[in-house]
């Protein structure tokens, strides 16, 4: 082995490890990469942001743009409503939502199709009385089987594209996908909604009452007021009041500069005394109404405008479960639920550093973490992605508010209402853009960016909205990534890895030597970015083709299929993050359904490449 060849390899194995481990976002980890490379001189000087320009991120900025695009006109909003006329039996409920969220992710961005749909699943399981669990990860997976129908169905089909382009052959085209894909879809939504679901675990079961979303660890703060009646009394006394109808745990007591951990039961309570409490929706009502005390909202408690504010709060929270929100002096307030995107502005930071009551007017009432318990004040809590917010907001506000912070909607939004002529602009520009690439008239990057530009140019998407419709950390990754790929081939070491493959498939037919390479990177795609997966299989891929004498083609299209269909963990796509805490869902979880789902993938996908893709 080569010096440059330990380098490299030294490099992805440290960069693989900090995949796993998590503590820094992927970008971070890919640029680290990317220079770690640079500076020993394994990528060239030239090189080391040749990156920024490969048509693989110019086309996967601009598809992220697309579907904003999309989605501001809404053009699948009319779809989402019919699908609230399924019906309640739960196979064609998962079926419905399945299909439609897979051939929507055909289309546009994976995350954007189940920011989508989620809200709608959500509203179906409430409405049938069951846990929004058996719905939320089939559609999570669904949204992953999509984009294995196109090009632009996920960023791994882009990559593989440009790597074909670079073995010497024509990019795939825009439906080159379809065939594998479509075989790979159609299996796996009928498997899930036949036998899949019911394979989901049970979480968090409730009553279909259209009630704030049930979540049994929200961690809250609330205030000691002068009116209180239990001012002056125990904390027993408190608790013992609502001990019939609210299952409460007062975490802390925080009084001026002093914090209790877990204060004693007959600490007597003082006006002003602020209590972290750990509650349900349900509980913490109760705790309001019976108690007198009042939502702290993370503000400035001698505020006189705050603690009107602060009373608002308190009849918001009455009132939701009639209304959802209510009219006050000041305006129209609402609650919402939302969940925290990996890409949210807000992952790493606190409510106190952002300050978000001033800049986006929205107060944090609430916060769930699943598998954590918080313990920290409000003001003080780093969110990540996954967590489940409780907010409050002016109603007509509250979409852009989310937008601006990167949080999807929980609750069963309204869906927007939309004009005709916007539905069909939008659709004539992609439909446009579509053939364009199918046609292979220009550049699929080239016709990407024109559909994104038109888009803008007719309003479709403003302009504010331009930059935060690109997922930037993805960006970054794939740019940095590139290169770190790059190097693995030029020094041989994708050379090494496909040798030793060939040597554990020498026993085995060329289809084994295929699903062993498929499995491989599903197994890598699941413990990192699928994108970062396909950077570093395609190298691979096609030296164990040109190892073997055959065509290129199947290989990488086992790295695209791989790449794209991570359902073991909740960390191997966004998709599958996004849906963990408001379905409940343990790490464990998921390789019930994604294990089979996995094995069917690779048992339709296999033949399905030979047949199309012959050796």
């Amino acid at each position: 082995m080569t010096g440059e060849q330990l380098i490299v390899f030294g490099v992805l194995a440290a960069t693989l490890v900090l995949f796993v481990w998590n503590r820094w976002r992927y970008d971070l980890v890919a640029l680290g990469a990317l220079l770690a490379c640079a500076l020993t001189g394994v990528v060239p000087a030239d090189e080391v942001f040749s990156g920024i320009g490969h048509p693989a991120v110019i086309s996967v900025a601009a598809v992220l743009v697309l579907s904003r695009g999309l989605l501001n006109a809404g053009v699948v909003d009319s779809v989402a409503r019919r699908l609230m006329q399924v019906g309640d039996r739960p196979w064609a409920q998962v079926a419905a939502l399945t299909g439609i969220v897979a051939l929507s992710s055909g289309f546009m961005n994976n995350v954007g199709a189940l920011a989508l749909f989620m809200p709608v699943a959500i509203w179906m399981s409430r409405q049938s009385g069951r846990s929004p669990s058996y719905l939320l990860m089939p559609l999570a997976f669904g949204s992953l089987l999509g984009g294995t129908l196109t090009l632009i169905g996920t960023p791994p089909n882009l990559i593989i594209a440009g790597y074909r382009a670079e073995a010497g052959e024509a990019p795939f085209g825009m439906f080159a996908f379809l065939p594998v894909g479509a075989a790979v879809t159609v299996a796996g939504v009928l498997f899930i909604a036949v036998l899949g679901w019911r394979l989901v675990p049970r979480r968090q079961e409730q009553e279909g009452n259209g009630d704030l979303f049930e979540i049994s660890a929200y961690l809250t703060e609330v205030r000691v007021p002068e009116s209180c009646k239990y001012a002056g009394r125990t904390l027993h006394a408190l608790i013992n009041a609502v001990k019939d109808e609210a299952d409460v745990q007062v975490i802390a007591l925080v009084r001026g500069d002093e914090r209790q951990r877990m204060p004693s039961t007959y600490e007597v309570l003082r006006e002003g005394d602020i209590l972290l409490v750990e509650a349900d929706s349900d509980s913490l009502k109760a705790l309001l109404d019976v108690t007198g005390v009042e939502l702290a909202a993370n503000v400035d408690e001698h505020d006189e405008a705050t603690q009107a504010e602060q009373l608002e709060t308190e009849q918001a929270v009455e009132e939701e479960r009639a209304r959802k929100s209510h009219k006050s002096r000041h305006g129209e307030l609402t609650l919402a639920e939302a969940i925290v995107s990996p890409r949210s502005m807000l992952v790493g930071t606190t409510a106190s550093g952002l300050d978000l009551r001033e800049r986006h007017g929205v107060n944090v009432l609430a916060v769930a973490r699943q598998g954590q318990r918080l313990r920290q004040r409000l003001g003080q809590i780093r969110f990540a992605a996954g967590d489940i917010l409780l907010l409050q907001a002016r109603e007509n506000a509250l979409q852009s508010s989310l937008n601006s912070l990167g949080c999807l909607p929980l609750a069963s939004r309204g869906l927007s209402i939309t004009t005709p002529r916007n539905v069909l602009l939008a659709s004539a520009i992609f439909a446009i853009t579509l053939a364009t690439i199918a046609f292979g008239l220009v550049p699929a990057a080239t016709a990407l960016v024109t559909g994104a530009l038109v888009m803008i140019l007719v309003g479709l998407i403003p302009l504010g909205g331009i930059y935060e419709s690109i997922d930037m950390p993805v960006i970054v990754l794939v740019a940095a990534m590139l290169p770190v790929g790059q190097a693995l081939e030029t020094s041989g070491g994708s050379q090494l890895i496909a040798e030793a493959l060939l040597g554990l498939g020498q026993s085995l037919p060329p289809a084994g030597t295929l699903a062993l390479l498929m499995v491989a990177v599903m197994l890598i795609s699941n413990v990192v970015n699928n994108a970062a997966a396909a950077v570093l299989a395609a190298p691979v891929a096609i030296s164990l083709a040109r190892g073997m004498d055959v065509s290129v083609d199947p290989f990488l299209m086992a790295v695209a299929i791989g790449a794209s269909c991570a359902f073991l963990t909740p960390i191997g796509h966004q998709s599958n993050t996004l849906v963990m805490a408001p379905g409940g869902y343990r790490f464990g979880d998921y390789w019930r359904l994604g294990l089979p789902l996995s094995i069917l993938v690779v048992l339709c996908a296999v033949p399905t490449i030979l047949w199309i893709w012959p050796l």
